[in-house]
């Protein structure tokens, strides 16, 4: 697996749309750990309220990379991850800070004052990309510099058309990023490599490769317009050759995506010759 995939896709199995259940999720992801294409793959997300259903999944020896997304009030999610069965390891925790409608800064100095509660774990901070927004990643910006391993998280999608930033929405929170050297991670929606149009909903999906060559180029200086024709491109081949010629770099500011399908991104990734393998 070229290095520039590294940890690009983390197991949202038990979200939506896939939505599987705990124990298929735990199973499934046994699997991808084991396969060819585990460095792939980063933690399993799960909810915070269900953090007390893992063990029992678990053998007695065993240890699980996870990931917390917190779906309890933001003042008790500390006490549920300090709870967590010690065979759990909590790679990181993801908390949404407001509502579209909201000023994300309450939402986001409460989180960054719970996390002294997990120092050493990154915290990735979901923000709504409306009003407010620039300001809360100027905040996580100056945290970050402070020494806190915090980021930004952005919805690239969901069950409503509004959840689907435009590219050049998307292009400029990349660059804003970009400009504050603020790691990111996105999540909804991503589950292929380019640009599509979903036949049953109507509702146009980012490609994680468009968001991949958009993040190469904005790192290299790219301006959001440049940025934005990257992300909204449906051919191939402008997308490929940025991958191809960086494929033994880490990824810059992109930490990844979570998707309800490890192997649907994988699959992309092979059909279009990034990544040499096959299914044992």
């Amino acid at each position: 697996m070229p290095a520039l995939y590294t940890g690009l896709v983390d197991d949202a199995a038990v979200f939506p749309p896939g939505s599987a259940t705990l124990t298929d999720a735990v199973t499934a992801h046994r699997g991808h750990r084991g396969g060819w294409y585990a460095s792939l793959v980063g933690p399993l997300l799960v909810p915070a309220s269900d953090l007390g259903n893992v063990p029992a999944l678990l053998a007695a020896d065993e240890r699980l990379e996870i990931g917390v997304v917190a779906d309890v009030p933001l003042e008790k999610l500390p006490a549920t991850v300090a709870g967590a069965d010690p065979r759990l390891a909590v790679r990181q925790v993801e908390a949404a800070v407001a509502k579209r409608s909201q000023d994300p800064q309450p939402g986001l100095q409460a989180l960054l004052a719970m996390r002294q509660d997990w120092p050493d774990v990154p915290v990735y901070a979901e923000v709504p990309l409306t009003w407010g927004l620039l300001a809360a990643l100027d905040t996580l910006a100056a945290a970050r510099a402070d020494g806190v391993p915090v980021a930004a998280k952005f919805r690239t999608g969901g069950l409503a058309a509004e959840l689907f930033p435009t590219p050049v929405e998307l292009a400029a929170v990349v660059c804003a990023c970009r400009d504050r050297r603020l790691p990111f991670k996105l999540t909804a929606g991503l589950h292929h490599a380019l640009r599509h149009t979903d036949p049953e909903t109507g509702f146009t999906h980012h490609g994680f490769l468009n968001v991949l060559a958009g993040t190469l180029a904005a790192e290299r200086g790219a301006e959001v317009a440049e940025v934005a024709e990257l992300l909204a491109a449906t051919d191939p081949v402008p997308l490929i050759e940025p991958a191809r010629a960086s494929r033994a770099a880490d990824r810059p500011l992109w930490i990844g995506f979570g998707s309800c399908s490890i192997l649907e991104p994988l699959t992309d990734l092979i059909r279009l010759g990034l990544v040499d393998g096959g299914f044992e």
